[in-house]
């Protein structure tokens, strides 16, 4: 698994991002691509903004039993898996902002360090290493980048 912590990682997803354009199409799936980098900024949201509401103790319990192990984990997802009813986005987004705001978020990540994540309590899971982190981070961000061909 890729690191998200080191530099030239963080550097290698943002190129990534932005190959993308307003315009591009998804190789599987039904989200469009301002809807893709919304979803994917979810994840940052539950961590830095505090926007959306932390499970009751028994979905955390369900979340960290099942679902835990998959997303944290080195396995790829498989094209067109569930997401978490937190990470399905309605409606359309302003692309630029979505993307700008993705790429800040990789940015401070980046800069908070493998240090900083280590032991921290995720939204859903409870403690998570930093490993565990990278890979939450860096599986979930290749997928849907890989997703719209980038």
């Amino acid at each position: 698994m890729n690191n998200i912590f080191d530099l030239k990682e963080t550097n290698k997803l943002i190129e990534r991002i932005d190959k993308l354009d307003a315009y591009a199409k998804p190789q599987w799936g039904k989200m469009s691509v301002d809807q893709m980098l919304a979803h994917c900024n979810v994840t940052y949201e539950m961590i830095y903004d505090n926007k959306h509401p932390k499970p009751n103790a028994f979905k955390k319990w369900m979340l960290k039993a099942i679902v835990k192990p998959y997303v944290v984990s080195e396995k790829p997802y498989k094209k067109s898996s569930r997401t978490a009813p937190e990470f399905v986005i309605s409606g359309s987004k302003n692309f630029v902002e979505e993307k700008a705001k993705l790429i800040d978020y990789l940015n401070k990540t980046q800069n908070l360090g493998e240090a900083y994540f280590e032991n921290k309590p995720s939204h859903s899971f409870g403690k998570l290493t930093a490993k565990e982190w990278n890979n939450l981070f860096y599986k979930h961000l290749d997928h849907h980048l890989c997703q719209f061909g980038v």
